[in-house]
């Protein structure tokens, strides 16, 4: 539907001007532009108010974010342990020399091993007498009492608990094998503990969004509120809903602007923060693992979530309000 314009020329009387498509866009652009920074402008009129709204939602997506890089380092110190499945074999304590060689080089040579190295009776007795205490009793043994150890690294697509449990199984239906241990409990301990993180992260982020979108729109209710009878006399002249509503909408989008802002300032204060005391942490273990941050692309996610969050919560309280303001 055109827009129509009434002009007086002289004595000629009313005449009707049409207005086209590409100047009724540029029209529209310049509008909008006009209520986004004629928001902006209410957002300074009022800086106490509005700070407080921009704090409060930027610092709420500030804990989430920073528990976001805490479960994406522990994934990575988890992928650095993605192939810790030692399979330990005790060998038969009958065999000879030769035999157990030969069975080393056969398991070294199965598909599902990537490496194999023994440790002999004699350098387990040794190792025993240094590390247990017991020392000289040692000597008083008629015989190594220890057997010969074969310490297997599965390939990595053996490196799970399920299928190194299958290798597991295969060695120990050897005849050369007495026993086989597996020790995957304290790998599965760490994946359960990253999932448990990662479950009470999405849930707290959750919750936050949603106390952001809450915020936010009782804001902007009070800003129509407050001027409502502003919006009553624009109803009056025949301004639209719409039309009324897009300030608003404005103002929830520059809220999810600067408060994005805030969490980016405030996720990497934090980071540099604990990274100072992890670092003190890996060099007490020698460990080269060094704290990850939030990307360039996740920090542009953070921001559009702020944004959306804004946007979100004003859309809510527009919707409601301004339509339930009628002129008397």
């Amino acid at each position: 539907m055109s827009l129509l314009f009434r002009s007086k020329r002289g004595e000629q009387g009313a005449k009707i001007t049409r207005i086209g498509p590409i100047r009724r866009f540029i029209m529209f652009f310049v509008s909008n532009a006009q209520q986004a920074v004629g928001s902006l402008g209410e957002l300074w009129r009022t800086p106490f108010a509005s700070l407080m709204t921009i704090a409060v939602l930027g610092l709420s997506l500030t804990l989430p974010a920073t528990l976001y890089v805490v479960v994406k380092n522990s994934q990575a110190v988890g992928q650095q342990w993605d192939n810790p499945a030692e399979i330990t074999a005790f060998l038969d304590k009958d065999l000879s020399s030769q035999q157990v060689e030969t069975f080393q080089r056969r398991v070294s040579l199965m598909d599902e091993v990537a490496e194999v190295s023994h440790i002999s009776r004699e350098e387990a007795l040794r190792e025993f007498r240094e590390y247990s205490g017991f020392g000289s009793a040692i000597d008083y043994l008629d015989s190594n009492p220890l057997p010969d150890v074969l310490i297997i690294t599965p390939v990595r697509d053996y490196s799970s608990s399920e299928r190194a449990s299958q290798l597991q199984r295969k060695l120990a239906a050897e005849n050369e094998v007495s026993e086989v241990k597996l020790d995957l409990d304290w790998v599965e301990r760490l994946q359960a503990l990253i999932q448990l993180i990662e479950d009470a992260l999405g849930a707290l982020a959750i919750l936050l969004c949603i106390a952001v979108v809450l915020i936010v729109g009782n804001t902007i209710r009070l800003g129509i509120l407050n001027r409502r009878d502003e919006i009553m006399i624009m109803k009056l002249v025949g301004a639209t809903d719409g039309y009324i509503q897009r300030p608003f909408l404005y103002t929830g989008a520059w809220y999810g602007v600067i408060g994005g802002l805030i969490a980016w300032l405030a996720t990497f204060l934090l980071i540099w923060w604990i990274r100072a005391a992890v670092l003190r942490v890996t060099e007490l273990y020698d460990s080269q693992f060094r704290l990850q941050g939030l990307s360039f692309n996740e920090l542009l996610i953070l921001w559009a979530v702020a944004v959306g969050l804004g946007l979100l919560g004003s859309w809510i309280a527009v919707r409601r309000h301004v339509a339930a303001i009628e002129p008397r």
